[in-house]
């Protein structure tokens, strides 16, 4: 257990210099790196502005998605480290960690901040507990320690998740009563994504896809199923420790002349407005904002079937969300490659659903709404 001498002075000094007015919310994290998560609190955070102050713990240090946060926002990045198969110890340091700091209430995210919900099983403050997804151990079952642990903390705090399949297994699997479930789908800002079309359509078809390139990511799906079209181009957008080994298969694939690694950006509107088809090949997800990001500008989405993705999808394009196999991912992209009239029918249906289901202001008001301590409804 590591906490930075100058990250406790600087709470210390904000709590001492009588800044009470807006709640403290405390938001752990298993990494600050940018994700799904991340950049939905940043956009939560982002909205309220002053209305509250914050501590965010990053549990592995990685601060990226920092540079989403505006910099008027009162907010501290203290250094708290886990000892690893130290459980009991650290949620016990981490219990005298909530009472220097006095949060109004703590914001636990994911399996990696249980530690964090164990401290507090004993309430030092109100707590809600969000969870988005799983790491690849738990892709295809859950692992029963883990269900017991998450059923102990999380019983009699609210546990918010942006995906039905999400709220079956906390249900089903964990058993946590359905009064503490909170189904809140992720939103966006819908006018950001508007384009007019203009870039699209103007030569051999683009495909796009916008993630960090991490396994459970499996962009080497996509890159093979790619490898099987005989024209088309393929942008990757983004970063991350599988870049050289996609890098060398294209090579090996015999696409790396068809196929851009743009790298990380932290705006990728841009980029949806130049795209034919959005893809994602992932091996897990729940409720990826990229796909709505894609509905929202207009694209047809072809995707591997993981989480919520075939209902968030408009009811032309479910039919693209396919198993988990190269060629059937394959099929779909030639299919919509090879149908221009087909991409811009299904890309409207999937801006008009994104238009009635995944607006931010709900996502706002659900999430303000549980840091102010209110009653949201189940």
């Amino acid at each position: 257990m590591v906490v930075s001498a100058e990250g406790l002075r600087k709470v210390k000094v904000k709590l001492a210099t009588g800044q009470t007015a807006a709640p403290l919310v405390v938001h752990v994290f298993p990494t600050f790196a940018v994700g799904g998560a991340q950049v939905r609190f940043a956009a939560v955070a982002n909205h309220f502005g002053s209305a509250f102050r914050h501590i965010v713990v990053s549990l592995d240090g990685n601060l990226a998605c920092r540079e989403r946060l505006d910099p008027g926002l009162d907010v501290t990045f203290p250094a708290v480290a886990a000892a690893k198969n130290a459980m009991l110890s650290n949620a016990w340091h981490y219990r005298l960690l909530l009472r220097r700091w006095r949060p109004d209430v703590l914001v636990t995210c994911n399996w990696g901040a249980i530690e964090f919900s164990l401290a507090n099983i004993v309430p030092v403050t109100r707590h809600m507990h969000v969870v988005d997804g799983f790491g690849p151990e738990e892709r295809n079952t859950q692992i029963r320690r883990r269900v017991l642990i998450r059923r102990i903390a999380l019983g009699r705090t609210p546990v918010v998740m942006p995906s039905r399949n999400l709220v079956r297994i906390a249900t089903e699997v964990w058993k946590l009563p359905p009064r503490v479930i909170r189904y809140v789908p992720n939103g966006i800002d819908l006018a950001r994504f508007v384009t007019d079309g203009t870039k699209r359509g103007t030569g051999e078809p683009v495909i796009g896809t916008i993630a960090a390139l991490r396994a459970e990511k499996n962009i080497s799906r996509l890159l093979r199923a790619f490898a099987l079209l005989p024209a088309g181009r393929l942008v990757i957008v983004g970063d991350g420790p599988e870049r050289p080994a996609l890098e060398a298969l294209a090579v090996s694939l015999g696409v790396a002349d068809r196929v851009r690694f743009a790298g990380h950006h932290q705006d990728t509107a841009a980029f949806y407005a130049t795209f034919d088809i959005f893809a994602l090949s992932s091996d897990t997800e729940q409720m990826p904002l990229s796909v709505i990001e894609a509905m929202a500008s207009g694209l047809p989405v072809v995707s591997t079937d993981v989480g919520d993705v075939r209902l968030m999808v408009a009811e032309a394009n479910a039919p693209l969300v396919t198993g988990l196999d190269d060629a059937a991912l394959a099929s779909a992209l030639a299919g919509l490659a090879a149908d221009p009239a087909a991409r811009r029918r299904i890309g409207s249906d999937n801006r008009a659903k994104a238009e009635r289901d995944f607006d931010q202001a709900a996502m706002f008001a659900t999430h303000g709404a549980l840091w102010r301590g209110g009653a949201a409804a189940p």
